[in-house]
């Protein structure tokens, strides 16, 4: 039976999501643009140093969230770190290469274009891959009576590659982008600044044509039974009429969200001003596919062993201390960020370089 604190703790891992999309959203993004702004030494020093002080305290969030999903919700944890199993150590492996990369440059400089490229590798792939898992979580995957995904390897991996999943990969890397591109902007001045202001309204068009496109992807699938959920049968979500409007509505926020800086980019508005509402966007597409799948954490294709949130929650007692912990561990992390991002406030300057 779904409880208050059922959907609490389903509210509250998105919420630490959409953290983690946003703030380690514009870490990745810095760093799949690094080769095609870093042109030479000082704009590499200057992109790496825009990240510097702030990427590992950001993956924090990641690292909270898998930790809140195992504790309020261990089947469902169980279910999509089994049934994404290769996909995801692809990414700890590309997250691992990236911060080596990062940390291991400056002390190996015969191997500089070699770390690079680990760093751009380290940080595209898992781009474009949490938007692929998503996609594919939205739409369910085949599961067994013990939440197993029902494909052996490698028909597995080939049908987590479906159109619906890649389009959200791209949509994903798209944001990923736009949120680098803001940021760069925000950090550097100069012909770094000018080159990352003017790839801004260029990724948020892609990211409107390519969110479109799955969307109407996503409706196709409704079929003429309004409680069959935004895919139907034929991805087998089955969500109430209500939650399919929320779903939508969130939707708007991120196209509205995508416009808008799309619209104060062109404009030439304050760039921290257009990072804010790239930011928004994050919030519209996470909480889009979180009530896209309500009540379901996983849904299953084969529409016969769905892992709910009902079924995959905690007991009340347990969410009932988490939520204590988190009112108690949240603002802590919070005014963490806060000291740090206002301790390295400000433009890169070649001075900067030196420490």
């Amino acid at each position: 039976m779904l409880t208050l604190w059922n959907v609490i703790w389903f509210i509250l891992i998105f919420v630490v999501i959409t953290g983690y999309f946003i703030l380690d959203g514009f870490d990745l993004g810095v760093g799949a643009l690094y080769p095609f702004l870093g042109k030479d030494e000082v704009k590499k020093a200057t992109l790496r140093r825009a990240i510097g002080p702030t990427w590992d305290g950001n993956e924090v969030w990641l690292l909270t969230g898998g930790g809140a999903l195992f504790a309020a919700f261990a089947p469902a944890y169980a279910t999509t770190f089994s049934g994404y199993y290769i996909a995801i150590m692809l990414v700890l492996f590309c997250l691992i290469v990236r911060a080596v990369s990062l940390e291991t440059r400056g002390h190996d400089p015969e191997r500089a274009k070699f770390w690079d490229a680990l760093f751009f590798l380290g940080s595209a792939l898992p781009a474009l891959l949490f938007g692929v898992a998503v996609g594919d979580t939205m739409m369910g995957i085949p599961m067994d009576a013990q939440g197993n995904m029902a494909l052996a390897f490698p028909i597995s991996f080939v049908f987590l590659l479906r159109p619906f999943a890649l389009l959200c990969g791209l949509v994903g890397l798209m944001q990923f982008l736009l949120l680098g591109a803001c940021w760069i902007a925000v950090k550097t001045e100069g012909e770094l600044h000018d080159k990352a202001a003017a790839l801004r309204p260029k990724f948020a068009l892609a990211e409107i044509v390519l969110f479109v496109l799955a969307s109407i992807l996503w409706f196709i699938g409704m079929g003429i039974d309004p409680q069959a959920g935004p895919m139907g049968a034929v991805f087998g979500i089955a969500a109430t009429p209500s939650l399919t409007i929320v779903s939508a509505i969130f939707a708007v926020v991120a196209l509205a969200g995508m416009a808008l800086t799309f619209l104060w980019a062109t404009k030439g508005e304050a760039d921290l001003k257009v990072f804010i509402v790239a930011a928004v966007i994050c919030l519209g597409l996470c909480f889009t596919a979180a009530f896209g799948m309500f009540p379901n954490w996983v849904p299953d294709s084969l529409m016969a062993n769905p892992v709910t949130v009902a079924e995959a929650a905690s007991e009340d007692f347990t969410l009932i201390w988490m939520f204590g912990i988190t009112i108690v561990g949240l603002p802590i992390l919070l005014f963490y960020h806060f000291l740090c991002y206002r301790a390295f406030a400000g433009k890169i300057t070649e001075a900067d370089l030196e420490y």
